[in-house]
């Protein structure tokens, strides 16, 4: 087994938010996959700790998460005090349109984000709120929240589907018009999508929300394929099938948070990584247990390489079986061959086994759309990312032995 900017792509053009925020696919970490609403100060503080501490190693030498990228924390949602407000109702906004925060459990915005500066972190927030989603959708609540987006001192925003604040073009003129440069995430679970010459946030939801089950895993990363093919996710605008559940369990979904093996966990991180997926933790990363089990998927630097990498291919499926395997409601295909292009002449090449059965899973480098352009159809030089070792010379096609649910993460490159 081997283990506003104008982007030029193939023949597409594809106009990005010119922030400069989200150049490589954004890393960090959010707080609602496994919290949920059980969120306040020091919770999110300790987590800060947790992702500078350098406990652990990564080829020997002690490496924090945030070392190895992984640079923003983000509040979710539940920061909000929630009520009736002015002659409106508004439920979150006061009657001049200022968001209403929950100072019982955040008391000191200011002091948290400059604790995540202290620590050569950044600091996400979080608006158009699902817990008592506001019906405001006035120029004074969106600006109100703006200016308190920049007055708390946080870096980036994930701007939610829920309530009424839904104008993701006005969201983004009023942010750039701070003079601050804030990374935008667009949440609206695949509703609100870029085009061609159009995309005025740094990513955007593909999908609905991803539970912690290899079900959910394997649905959300269906979502993105069609962008890839549109090439609409690119360098600034990159499609986000959502959080990453690596670690996670019990979380807000309840019975639909069973947690994921450690074959489905590397799974998962690895097709976020081939798809150039926003990386975004959701583990308590202040519970040695759990990070030292997952540590060796989270710190693998070969694999955000692969994800960070760009030449042109966000990275997609092109090979995969005519059986197919019920996955909760999804029906998808026993195994699939993902490909991205990292170099002109190398592609990285994602196996995955879907079924809970061992079988044999093929590979097919004429496959890749990066070698069949070229007409490479001979040998190549592989390496397995996931055990970081040199495979040699290897041929076009080959067959791999894979356990229910695990995946072979490889490059290959011709000449």
């Amino acid at each position: 087994m081997f283990s506003k900017a104008v982007l030029v792509s193939g023949l597409s053009v594809v106009s990005a938010i010119d922030n400069g925020k989200g150049l490589t696919p954004p890393m960090g970490w959010r707080s609602w996959n496994l919290f949920g609403e059980n969120v306040n100060q020091d919770l999110i503080q300790k987590q800060m700790d947790g992702m500078t501490s350098r406990a652990r190693t990564v080829n020997g030498v002690p490496t924090s998460l945030l070392d190895l990228g992984y640079t923003d924390v983000g509040l979710d949602d539940a920061w909000q005090l929630c009520g009736e407000y002015g002659p409106d109702k508004n439920t979150y906004h006061d009657e001049v349109g200022k968001p209403v925060v929950d100072t019982s459990v955040f008391p000191n915005f200011n002091a948290m984000t400059d604790y995540a500066h202290s620590l050569g972190l950044t600091a996400g927030w979080y608006a158009n709120n699902c817990i008592c989603e506001d019906h405001c959708d006035s120029d004074a609540c969106y600006q109100e929240d703006v200016n308190a987006l920049v007055a708390y001192g946080f870096d980036s925003v994930k701007l939610d589907g829920c309530g009424a604040q839904l104008d993701l073009q006005k969201w983004s003129d009023m942010i750039n018009q701070t003079g601050h440069s804030i990374l935008i995430e667009n949440c609206h679970w695949g509703g609100t999508v870029p085009n061609a010459t159009w995309c005025p946030w740094n990513y955007y939801r593909t999908s609905g929300d991803i539970r912690a089950s290899y079900e959910s895993v394997i649905a959300n990363l269906m979502t993105t394929v069609p962008f890839a093919k549109q090439s609409l996710s690119t360098p600034g605008c990159w499609a986000y099938p959502d959080m990453l559940e690596v670690g996670c369990k019990h979380g807000p979904g309840g019975d639909n948070d069973p947690g994921l093996s450690y074959n489905e966990a590397r799974t998962h991180f690895a097709a976020w990584a081939v798809t150039s997926s926003p990386l975004i933790l959701s583990h308590d990363t202040t519970d040695d247990n759990v990070t030292d089990s997952i540590w060796s998927i989270i710190s693998n630097t070969e694999v955000i390489a692969i994800n960070q990498a760009w030449d042109g291919d966000s990275g997609s499926v092109y090979a995969e079986s005519t059986s197919k395997v019920r996955l909760g409601d999804t029906i998808v295909s026993s195994w699939q061959q993902w490909c991205k292009q990292i170099a002109p002449n190398s592609v990285a090449v994602l196996l995955i086994n879907n079924s809970p059965q061992l079988q044999n899973v093929p590979l097919d480098l004429s496959k890749c759309p990066t070698f069949t352009a070229l007409g490479y159809n001979g040998y190549y030089s592989g390496r397995d990312v996931y055990n970081h070792y040199n495979l040699g010379t290897v041929p076009t096609t080959a067959t791999y032995r894979l356990h229910g649910h695990d995946s072979a993460f490889g490059t290959f490159t011709y000449g």
